[in-house]
């Protein structure tokens, strides 16, 4: 009967890993050879919007527009909650586009409008953008970089919290947290967001970071599934990890036996010396007794 595989070996056999970040968002660190980054790579400048968004939009005037969206897996908010953000961003003197798809907040401002779609990134490239209230999820994230607009995130899972924190660090967004966040919380966020010119300034800078790179995100992505096809894998970049046992990899092999080695040399240095103790010492000291 043959054993099951792991999802940890399904994952070793990769050949070639596209992450779906970039140095504009990511720290530092160090990677291996079949990692390549191509965050943003769904991200394109933007498009005309729909006549009546567009039509709202203009209306903003000269305060322009918040964009909102928690995604689309949370689907309804609970009613306190609705009412909370709506009840924060009712106070703004941008128009919001909301994505909401839950019962009609009794809160919700003349200036907030709530769509069951939007397009976000098209939203987000518009001018009149002043800032992007997310959820913190990878898609978001990388329209808000691509068109440089700050961020208010309130993230809830998976990704969402280190995504956001990333931004955060970039000084590019503000965390809020979902649970405990009052409507007075969201609105001060918002208010810093859009009137403290140094989260524009940092989001810019992070969108100059990604827009000044030798090839697209996309056109690095097909150029690696296709290398990785016209070479039938990419074993040479494939670390020699995924082949070691978990032993092998963390070294325990190495490790106790080198500690055999220590203890062995300890014990033979010991026995020495009790027996030159016990050879050249005890005899002196019962020449002193007589």
């Amino acid at each position: 009967m043959r054993r099951p595989t792991t999802l940890c070996e399904t994952l070793g056999k990769a050949e070639i890993w596209l992450i779906r970040t970039y140095w504009d968002f990511e720290f530092p660190r160090p990677y291996l050879p079949n990692f390549e980054f191509v965050g943003g790579l769904h991200c394109k400048p933007a498009k005309p919007l729909p006549k009546e968004i567009e039509e709202f939009v203009q209306s903003s005037g000269k305060d322009g527009i918040v964009v909102s969206s928690l995604g689309s897996i949370i689907q309804n908010l609970t009613e306190e909650k609705g009412n909370l953000i709506a009840s924060a961003l009712a106070q703004i003197p941008q128009k919001v586009l909301w994505r909401y798809t839950g019962k009609k907040p009794a809160t919700l401002g003349a200036n907030t409008q709530l769509y069951d779609w939007l397009p976000q990134n098209d939203l987000l490239g518009h001018p009149k953008t002043k800032a992007f209230i997310t959820h913190g999820g990878t898609n978001g994230i990388y329209e808000a970089i691509y068109h440089g607009i700050p961020v208010v995130g309130i993230p809830m899972f998976a990704d969402q919290p280190d995504n956001i924190a990333h931004m955060k660090t970039k000084g590019a967004a503000i965390r809020m947290d979902f649970n405990t966040m009052s409507s007075a919380d969201l609105l001060n966020a918002l208010k810093t967001v859009i009137n403290d010119p140094s989260y524009k300034e940092n989001a810019m800078r992070l969108s100059r970071i990604h827009h000044d790179q030798p090839m697209k995100p996309l056109d690095r992505a097909v150029f690696w599934i296709e290398f990785v096809m016209r070479h039938k894998g990419a074993k040479h970049l494939r670390p020699a990890s995924h082949d070691l046992t978990w032993v092998q990899y963390h070294s325990l092999d190495v490790t106790g036996f080198l500690l055999a080695c220590v203890a062995t040399a300890t014990f033979v240095i010991t026995k020495c010396c009790l027996l030159c103790y016990q050879k050249f010492a005890k005899p002196g000291k019962m020449k002193k007794r007589e």
